[in-house]
């Protein structure tokens, strides 16, 4: 069973109160499909998920299944808020809303599992930082590779300077998607609630079933599977804002979405070296782990990092096939990412460290995705403005 000593608001710079430990006791802020799936391995690892809260009628009801028995049911989250019973909150609703609940929950005292991308807006996650830091709360941001013990083995690779300067990683993401998702709406639905600060528009089933594809609530997939990949990058570079941002794609060929889910991102860092991001969401279907690659390539050796393995090459111009050493594979060890991503969080929420994927490392990249975004709509390179800590054409 984890054990929480609860912290005093009041006494700040996070001390823990000498009071009797309790049992963590979590709520989850959308029940849809992910947000399940993490109340089961919140629950798996020890947490009382105790409250659950969805503006639809169903995934609110499925949502309390996957609780623990007599979780409380919300169906407005600063009413879940309010409950000083609970010491942690996950938040796994559309991407709109990702800052707004995470501010929200800090200012109640509670510690925060939000799922990536950090926000929708490059204001929004500044808006995150300052009112993480001014509670002192533990933010995780739900980018699991940071607590994978493959991927923190590869990260010990490129740190031993194996592969000299890297001035170039390419990267991309396969899979198939060829159509929405066709559901009709079968219980309530708060939809002004759902819209939140999005503009106002007609309730419809299929923005909300495939909200994914608008620009109004996301980025489609090029950020949600770029919002990992460019992390990992960033992580192993140990990179923190770029220098600008370049997107192209084709239209869109899923019929009915705005957002492509064909697409490139070359992204340029100050520290001298060029990132590429491709989604290619029309290719064919690949096991999980051949369906993304980063390649670091150094001047020495190349890392390649795929979702269950890394790889390196050494140079050897007269070489026809590289061998790779180490070649580590491990296909199906991805499913324990996330349950390692939330021990670390609990731990954190314990012993009020810093989270392997703290508040501004999703900064980081959240800053790269509305950067890749902007360029995409208005089809121009997106520079960064340190200073002014804003994006400009």
């Amino acid at each position: 069973m984890l054990i929480l000593r609860r912290t005093a608001l009041a006494a700040g710079a996070g001390s823990l109160l000498p009071a009797a430990s309790d049992r963590i006791r979590g709520g989850i802020i959308g029940a849809g499909g992910r947000g399940r799936y993490l109340t089961g391995e919140f629950k798996e690892i020890g947490v009382e998920m105790a409250a659950v809260c969805d503006v639809y009628e169903p995934n609110l009801d499925a949502g309390l299944k996957a609780a623990s028995t007599g979780a409380k049911s919300y169906g407005n989250y600063r009413k879940l808020l309010e409950d000083k019973s609970l010491d942690v909150v996950v938040i796994a609703t559309p991407d709109h809303w990702h800052a707004q609940m995470t501010i929200d929950a800090v200012e109640a005292g509670k510690d925060v599992y939000v799922e990536k991308p950090l926000a929708h807006t490059i204001a929004d996650g500044f808006r995150m930082i300052e009112a993480v830091r001014r509670t002192k709360r533990v933010v995780q941001v739900g980018t699991q590779r940071r607590s994978f013990d493959l991927f923190q083995q590869a990260k010990q690779v490129i740190d031993s300077g194996v592969c000299g300067k890297v001035r170039l990683v390419n990267s991309w993401w396969l899979n198939n998607t060829s159509s929405f998702r066709k559901a009709t709406l079968n219980g309530s639905l708060d939809w002004k609630q759902w819209l939140g600060n999005a503009p106002a528009r007609e309730m419809s089933a299929e923005r909300f079933f495939n909200w994914y594809w608008f620009w109004d609530y996301s980025g489609g997939l090029l950020v949600g599977q770029a919002a990992h990949v460019i992390d990992a990058i960033h992580w192993f570079q140990n990179s923190t804002y770029p220098s600008a941002v370049t997107a192209s794609s084709i239209k869109p060929n899923i019929p009915g979405a705005e957002v492509p889910e064909t697409a490139t991102m070359s992204v340029e860092y100050p520290e001298g070296y060029l990132a590429i991001f491709t989604l290619g969401y029309q290719a064919m279907r690949y096991a999980g782990v051949n369906d993304q690659l980063e390649q670091f390539h150094g001047n020495k050796a190349r890392l390649d990092v795929g979702r269950e393995s890394y790889a390196l090459y050494k140079e050897d111009p007269k070489a026809i096939d590289l061998a790779a050493n180490p070649n580590v594979r491990k296909p199906g060890s991805f499913s324990g990412a996330a349950r390692a991503h939330i021990r670390n969080f609990l731990d954190c929420v314990r012993t009020r460290k810093e989270p392997n994927a703290p508040i501004e490392a999703g900064q980081y990249t959240n800053v790269v995705l509305c950067m890749a975004m902007e360029s995409l709509r208005t089809g121009r390179r997106i520079r960064w403005n340190a200073q002014s800590r804003r994006a400009e054409a």
